[in-house]
């Protein structure tokens, strides 16, 4: 392929592209295939010789598209949202087309000092406090990890790394091993299980604290395991708040588990990952107020604030915590203007080398939405969510089980598990919309999330109207089977 040729079918895809997003109402939401369905759809190697690109395209549409679940679709409410929008895409061209490895400064300045400027306009529009941000000579900063499974995971092995080196120069002959078998993080049993598999991998203890009635971790619970482990030789170093869990967008208490942090020494991780995007709404900011006491704070714009996946939002009080735990410098990656203050060298707030030029996507964003029109797709679907609320509410055969807060509703049928499991079983069997559920107490509950951007009022109407009527359906073969088991005894 030429550039001419790159050129002609560019604008081909192009339309494709702004096609499938406009028709996206007219597919089936959730794909009716069995696993292993696209195997024998294609051959077993690759073709010695080259296919056309209208043959690749076709076959997109025949192969691919069937075994799609279509996030994108007004009709998907499962899990959170992932952002989409042109100016995103179109960016996400430019870097693909730029092609960059922006693992220092000097692999490609433009790409580094973007990231930089742009995770301080972030780091603005939330009111994150000043020492989080760069500047022009700030010690914090911040870095686009790949999600927020990654941003925990720097974490822990930034703070792992930190209270170790601390111990052992307090202890000359303290041994990294022993450090180690005693380190013990800590966070809500609501917490997403990325902080777990954190754990796993950063071989350290990681304890569930208990959440209150409203499914967040507070000082008392948290202190308990605390002193208890304290008491028992072991080193709580890390600790894990989350603002919008996953399950039901619960609020870990910051105001309380923050200065316990700060008094104990222990390194303060925010994981905001959806909700974060809602802080830049001065009416929802009020539930990030004490993130003065974190050390590091991450969420994901790749969520719910229009730049497409990935783009992890992640900042640090101190960068010399990340790079003193990350750094290393091989002669091949060295280059003249390093240990400068006016530049960062990305690869050692990371897990990987590489990188792309993933700021190009904010850049775009930011400017072609401004910060308003940020803040009203945001409130548009917390709007959304509470109009479905409302609806459960007026119904009396249903319940809303959290606070709704944003743009997720947890409800269910009053009765069994196995009931609301039979009724999700029928509303994604149905696939006219898509839903995932969750467990809050041990309780089976459905989770309605807000997610596309092409969702209306009407669509979440129709939603409700649907599942009412899978709930009659269901109620009635109940009350079947519950007539003919007493017309049998």
């Amino acid at each position: 392929m030429n550039a001419s040729d790159f050129r002609r079918r560019g604008k081909e895809m192009v339309d494709y592209m702004a096609d499938y997003l406009e028709g996206i109402e007219g597919r089936q939401v959730y794909p009716d295939v069995q696993p292993g369905y696209l195997r024998p759809l294609i051959p077993a190697t690759a073709p010695q010789e080259p296919d056309t690109f209208e043959d690749i395209l076709q076959d997109v549409e025949k192969i691919i598209m069937p075994g799609v679940t279509h996030w994108h679709s007004p009709y998907f409410f499962a899990y959170f949202p992932t952002a989409s929008s042109y100016p995103a895409m179109l960016a996400d061209m430019l870097c693909g087309a730029i092609g960059c490895i922006g693992f220092s400064w000097a692999a490609s300045p433009a790409c580094t000092e973007l990231e930089t400027v742009m995770m301080d306009w972030l780091g603005k529009m939330l009111q994150l406090p000043e020492a989080f941000l760069a500047g022009e000579a700030g010690e914090g900063g911040g870095v686009i990890q790949g999600s927020a499974s990654e941003a925990t995971l720097v974490a822990l092995l930034a703070a792992r790394t930190k209270v170790t080196r601390r111990l052992q120069a307090a202890s000359p002959g303290l041994t990294q091993g022993a450090v180690l078998e005693k380190l013990v993080a800590y966070a809500s049993d609501q917490a997403h299980s990325s902080v777990e598999r954190a754990g796993l991998i950063g071989g350290v203890k990681l304890k569930a604290i208990p959440s209150d009635g409203k499914f967040a971790m507070r000082a008392s619970a948290l202190q308990e395991a605390l002193e208890r482990d304290k008491a028992a030789g072991l080193i709580p170093f890390f600790v894990v708040a989350t603002l919008g869990t996953t399950s039901c967008c619960s609020f870990d208490n910051l105001l309380e588990v923050g200065p316990i942090c700060h008094e104990e020494d222990i390194w303060l991780h925010v994981d905001a990952a959806y909700a974060g995007s809602a802080f830049i709404c001065p009416e929802f900011r009020h539930l990030l107020n004490g993130v003065e006491f974190a050390d590091s704070f991450n969420f994901n714009p790749h969520k719910w604030l229009l730049v497409n996946f990935d783009c992890s939002a992640m900042w640090v009080k101190r960068r010399t915590d990340l790079t003193g735990a990350f750094k290393l410098d091989p002669v091949y990656l060295k280059h003249s203007h390093q240990g400068s203050g006016l530049i960062t060298d990305y690869r050692h707030w990371q897990l990987p080398l590489g990188r792309r030029f993933r700021s190009l996507k904010m850049w775009f964003v930011f400017r072609m939405y401004g910060v308003k029109g940020l803040q009203a797709y945001i409130r548009k679907h917390v709007q959304l969510s509470h109009e479905f609320e409302a609806f459960v509410l007026q119904d009396p055969r249903f319940e809303v089980c959290a606070e709704v807060t944003l743009g997720l509703v947890c409800f269910r049928l009053k009765g069994s598990d196995g009931l609301n499991e039979a009724l999700l079983e029928r509303i994604n069997s149905a696939r006219k919309i898509h839903l995932v559920p969750c467990r809050l107490r041990g309780q089976f509950v459905l989770r309605f999330a807000i997610c596309s951007r092409k969702v209306e009022s009407g669509h979440v109407r129709l939603a409700w109207e649907h599942i009412r009527g899978l709930a009659a359906e269901l109620l009635a073969a109940e009350e079947g089977k519950r007539d003919g088991q007493s017309c049998i005894i």
